[in-house]
């Protein structure tokens, strides 16, 4: 997404930096601030799954968008981790009122944050983006929080404290990975040399054998006819 630091207006650009910097230095409990110098309209962040939700135990990675229209028009708030929750779209797109009819320019990012995490306490199936997820929280909790709870100790759950991630992290392929004698290992790769120039080192003796074998019975034939034509005379 293209930035909106050239769309917005400079008085806009002051508050929202004088914001997230008191964010960053006093983020709300359970919820981490990532601000970017390069890009101070797509704030990164990091909210602690609540504890007694399916959540729990999770850091969920999230970014607010702030457009040109910002403060008039909300931002828009994405889950970048993956999650099972009735208001999460497929793709991450959060639905929730304080970034629709509910939005005041004056309420604030902080605010927009807390109302996020108070989401994931109490979801609203009635404005589902994900509607399995708002048909089994009304009908089958049970299968909804483990669903839920699954998803979490999968994507959400893994040693990060939720800072935006390196793209090069993570397993890198082996750098023989497309080399089958590489990958067979020494022995196999010594196997054609010490054979020689036959494929099979049996068949290449037996081949040799057979040859002087004929050889010899070419001499033998020669000497034997040799002898009838002596006889004859």
């Amino acid at each position: 997404m293209n930035s909106n630091v050239e769309n917005l207006p400079p008085h806009v650009l002051r508050l929202v930096y004088k914001e997230v910097s008191a964010l960053a230095a006093d983020p709300p409990e359970g919820i981490k601030i990532y601000p970017s110098e390069e890009d101070i309209t797509e704030l990164h962040t990091a909210i602690e799954g609540p504890e007694g939700t399916p959540f729990a135990g999770g850091i969920f990675r999230m970014r607010l968008v702030l457009g040109k229209d910002f403060p008039a028009v909300p931002p828009k708030g994405y889950f970048l981790t993956k999650i099972f929750h009735p208001n999460v779209g497929h793709k991450g797109e959060i639905c929730v009122n304080v970034l629709k009819r509910d939005w005041k320019a004056e309420l604030g990012l902080k605010h927009v944050l807390l109302t996020i995490k108070c989401l994931l306490i109490h979801p609203n199936p009635e404005s589902a983006l994900n509607e399995e997820a708002g048909r089994l929280l009304l009908e089958d909790y049970a299968e909804y929080e483990s669903r839920a709870r699954l998803l979490t100790e999968i994507h959400a759950m893994g040693g990060t404290s939720g800072a935006p991630q390196d793209p090069n992290d993570g397993p890198q392929p082996k750098k023989h990975a497309g080399d089958p004698m590489k990958r067979a290992g020494p022995s196999a790769a010594s196997v054609p040399a010490a054979l020689g120039n036959g494929a099979n080192g049996v068949s290449t003796t037996t081949s040799n054998s057979n040859s002087s074998s004929s050889t010899n019975n070419v001499a033998g034939k020669k000497k034997a006819d040799k002898k009838r034509a002596l006889r004859r005379l």
